[in-house]
């Protein structure tokens, strides 16, 4: 077997904590600190980060891909969301880092109460953004204290085994899967800087640099990105700054003599050198660090989103088509692996680390895996309602008869990256599982089918997914719907689907996540994830053109836990009809036995 993605190991403890704790905090006195912030970035603001950026999880052996801690002399606290609640309590010393939340509360609202008057809070500039600074700020200052900017990070100090930076090589991504010329791209934004009164935009994100180079690297877990920094010109040339290592004469062709290439060493004097200028930088993404830079050298800071990530989220006809026979490929794998769960579950003998080196597998068999596109969520029972449980050889149990076993996976292939959930029912489902599972279905049609006029946001499809639930009394604490790359990241914005507030409207070809679901703590967890493309505008006979969604994942859905009698008849059809398509669209790629299996699993209710 060829060596796997992912590997199960453990890689928190929280015994490390202690001493962990003891030496930040004898670093922290040395430096005259009476407390430091220790968020989950690195300088790209990335949400996977390459393993010397584990800062958090190095300290608290917390090891979700969301969080902050703030440690003071006397206490400290590490602040999660809804989907890690039960996580990080698992995995951290919770005596020396009290658990709180992320969102209703965050470090702005802890500090005011806990930082004593008078003392000075440090923080590491090139991991906060400026908008991030600024509500540190009010709260230190609230508590009569003084935030600190950091010259060099004290973990970096007393993490004796950091690794290395990575240096893996970059490479271009083929025109025939990106859609368009990274000078086409470059003109164009050049363009916008021009209406927008900048003469140079700094891109800090490694998506948004990826996707305006079309180039792609393996520097992150599961994610493409080559990690650098670029600044855009107004006139569609660009400064990379590149570590040597990553580079190669194939990708020096591609990026073309528009495209000066520079060490990462080079990044701060060339801000020193924009000097005068007008400048775009994002508040909200870019490194506070760099702000202070510009700030010093004399540019004129004009403050806006990045200019790549409404474009980039915006797929072209080349890469939405790339994601529609990624799905198909994906798909297939998914149909083996879930008739081969069938044959497998059903004596109670099979792991979930089995099951997700199985379905690795079938997607490697495919001959395109690039990478799985996270790690694996296959949860049993009552680890299913851990909504973003990942499997280790510690944690992993069997799949018991009578459990939900929640499948959340994804992959990333070169024309487009997957992410797929679906809950699989081990013997006979109780009543009260079937009617949480079909109102899940029910919010998950609802989104599916809904159409929308120009100017939709997220926030107002939200309810739509929740609404079957909100009626039993049941919500989910997560989104409902993130952004999706193309062959990127499988998190990526502007675009949201939740409760939160996030104002970009949706646009044709951006791809999103439909997944609604419901969690009962210690016993069970259900989720259904498809992917969704905005689809054009259409006169749909009203007065206005409506939009909508095409579902583009292909995967039975488990008729096991839906319960007829709570589904519409305009549901039942959508969900045959759906099932019809997966049926059609992946039989011949099958073997006769899955085929057979798909055929029942598909069948109409």
């Amino acid at each position: 077997m060829d060596k796997q993605f992912q590997t199960y190991d453990d890689t928190s403890d929280a015994a490390t904590c202690a001493p962990r704790l003891a030496r930040l905090r004898a670093e922290m006195a040395r430096r005259g600190l009476d407390g430091f912030v220790v968020p989950h970035s690195d300088q790209h603001m990335g949400e996977y980060l390459p393993a010397y950026a584990e800062r958090l999880a190095w300290l608290t052996a917390f090891t979700g891909s969301a969080g902050t801690a703030v440690v003071l002399k006397d206490k400290a606290a590490v602040f999660v969301d809804g989907r890690y609640t039960l996580q990080v309590r698992s995995q951290t010393d919770t005596k020396l880092f009290a658990p709180r939340d992320l969102v209703a509360e965050g470090p702005q609202g802890w500090i005011p109460d806990n930082l004593p008057k008078g003392a000075k809070l440090g923080y590491d500039p090139w991991l906060h953004t400026a908008h991030g600074v600024m509500h540190l700020k009010n709260a230190v200052e609230k508590a009569g204290g003084t935030l600190v900017a950091v010259d060099g990070n004290p973990i970096d100090a007393v993490w004796s085994d950091q690794p290395a930076p990575p240096a893996t090589p970059a490479k271009p991504h083929a025109l025939n899967l990106a859609g368009e010329q990274s000078e086409a791209k470059r003109i164009k934004l050049g363009e916008g800087l021009k209406k927008a009164g900048a003469e140079a935009a700094v891109i800090t994100l490694a998506d948004s640099v990826c996707w305006l180079l079309n180039i792609r690297g393996s520097d992150v877990p599961h994610t493409p990105f080559t990690l650098a920094f670029a600044i855009l010109h107004d006139d569609g040339g660009a400064d990379l700054f590149l570590d040597p290592a990553k580079r190669n004469p194939e990708l020096m062709a591609h990026l073309g003599n528009s495209v000066q290439v520079h060490s990462p060493e080079q990044f701060t004097a060339a801000l020193d050198a924009l000097k005068g200028k007008n400048v775009l930088v994002d508040p909200a993404t870019a490194a506070s660090a760099i702000f202070d830079r510009l700030q010093k050298a004399g540019a004129k800071i004009r403050q806006g989103n990045d200019p790549c990530q409404l474009p980039k989220a915006c797929k072209n006809a080349l890469e939405v088509e790339g994601m529609r026979k990624a799905h198909i490929r994906d798909g297939a794998a998914l149909a083996r692996f879930l008739s081969w769960f069938e044959a497998n579950a059903k004596d109670g003998h099979l792991t979930e680390i089995e099951a997700a080196q199985q379905l690795e597998d079938f997607r490697r068999a495919t001959g395109v895996l690039s990478d799985v596109s996270f790690d694996t969520i296959s949860g049993a029972g009552s680890n299913g309602a851990i909504v973003h449980y990942r499997v280790t050889r510690s944690t992993n149990r069997t799949i018991g008869k009578g459990e939900m076993f929640l499948l959340d996976s994804g992959a990333q292939y070169p024309d487009g990256t997957t992410d797929v959930t679906r809950t699989i029912m081990v013997g006979e489902p109780t009543a009260e599982m079937r009617d949480r599972f079909t109102r899940v279905l029910k919010g998950h049609i609802a989104l599916a089918t809904a159409r929308f006029p120009d100017g939709t946001i997220g926030m107002q499809l939200d309810s739509f997914a929740r609404r079957p639930l909100w009626e039993a009394g049941l919500d989910y604490d997560h989104g409902t719907g993130h952004g999706v790359g193309s062959y990127l990241s499988v998190h990526e914005g502007p675009q949201n689907i939740s409760k939160k507030p996030v104002m970009q409207k949706l646009m044709p070809g951006m791809i999103c996540s439909n997944e609604p679901g419901y969690y009962k703590t210690g016993e069970y967890g259900i989720r259904i994830e498809n992917l969704v493309v905005v689809t054009p505008p259409e006169n749909v006979g009203g007065e206005r053109p409506m939009m909508g969604f095409e579902t583009i994942t292909l995967a039975p859905i488990d008729l096991n836990l839906v319960e007829p009698e709570l589904l519409t008849a305009t549901e039942k059809g959508w969900l045959n009809i759906y099932h019809a398509r997966v049926r059609d669209t992946l039989s011949h790629l099958l073997d006769e036995e899955t085929r057979i299996w798909l055929d029942h699993a598909t069948r109409s209710i």
